[in-house]
């Protein structure tokens, strides 16, 4: 017997850091509550006992409040399926994260609004003269807060390691001024850090990769991160929103789509560069080898 909210399941595949080895990435309805047999019948005398044997009204109460152990079950089995993030995966982590749910953002896609003056008080793209296309098709689906993970319109493999060199590359050429590490904000994956931030991030982080899903968060000046929501190719953290939950992400957190082509790699680099003027103050900028990033997948399915 199953109960089941009217909202579908996501199923997408990811990779392990180190293989490409499919694995599930799964988030199910949370009132699910399947009952087996012998399961059913055990409810059914439980109510009847206690109707018999307990006050009317604190019966009605325990059968109001029994499914909440299934609600939180497969709750926290959709968190767990998310993958290792900033979280620690265990049930502390998942305390801890549905706390937070009670503060995140209501909309994901509107742009913060600013009280005080910030530095630069431009955003790169208007500084540049430049601009974005709009991202075809609707935007994917999105759960999770830490991690927060890409659940559909998975991102292409050879462009997703295409940029993992080209941020690489990026810190070879500026050792002065970027550097190459793991991510400050999940404890884990590849991160491109300024090595003197004119921005507070996590150590100077400018943006990090998701090998599981091939999305990516980095760090924005609130005009360009309008753009970029605008245009469709990203959404701001759930807990982005400042003030004291800057203990856990800055205001200027924002989650851009795995590139699913090479038009769309080039848009993602030129966000990225964005984002490096936003936390490092200098030009960025981002070259692409497809040649090198077929060698590094090819070398991964060995």
């Amino acid at each position: 017997m199953s109960f089941t909210q009217q909202t579908p399941s996501h199923v997408m595949v990811q990779q392990s850091e180190n293989s490409d080895t499919p694995m599930c990435m799964t988030q199910n309805p949370v009132l699910r509550i399947t009952l087996t047999g012998p399961t059913l019948v055990l409810t059914i005398l439980a109510i009847i006992v206690s109707i018999q044997c307990v006050h009317p009204s604190l019966t009605c109460t325990l059968i109001a409040l029994s499914p909440l152990p299934w609600i939180i079950h497969n709750d926290y089995e959709n968190f767990i399926s998310l993958g290792p993030g900033g979280t620690p995966s265990t049930f502390l982590g998942y305390l801890k994260i549905t706390y937070l749910r009670l503060f995140a953002l209501s909309d994901p896609y509107k742009p913060s609004s600013l009280s005080e003056p910030i530095y630069p008080p431009v955003g790169y793209y208007q500084r540049a003269r430049s601009w974005l296309p709009k991202r075809n098709g609707p935007r994917p689906t999105i759960a999770g807060i830490a991690p927060q993970r890409q659940l559909d319109q998975p991102g292409c493999p050879q462009m997703y390691q295409a940029l993992r060199s080209a941020l690489e590359k990026a810190a070879e050429r500026q050792p002065s001024t970027l550097r190459i590490g793991t991510s400050c904000f999940e404890k884990k994956g590849l991160a491109l850090f300024a090595q003197m931030p004119i921005n507070a991030t996590c150590r100077g982080e400018i943006c990090h990769v998701h090998h599981s899903d091939r999305s990516m968060h980095l760090n924005l000046h609130p005009d360009d991160a309008k753009v970029v929501l605008e245009n469709g190719w990203g959404e701001r953290h759930p807990l982005a929103r400042g003030g004291w939950m800057k203990a856990y992400v800055p205001r200027e957190f924002v989650m851009v789509y795995a590139p699913r082509d090479q038009k769309e790699l080039d848009v993602v680099c030129r966000i990225i560069e964005a984002a490096g003027f936003w936390v490092c103050g200098d030009r960025l900028e981002l070259k692409i080898d497809l040649n090198r990033a077929r060698d590094g997948e090819a070398r991964l399915t060995e």
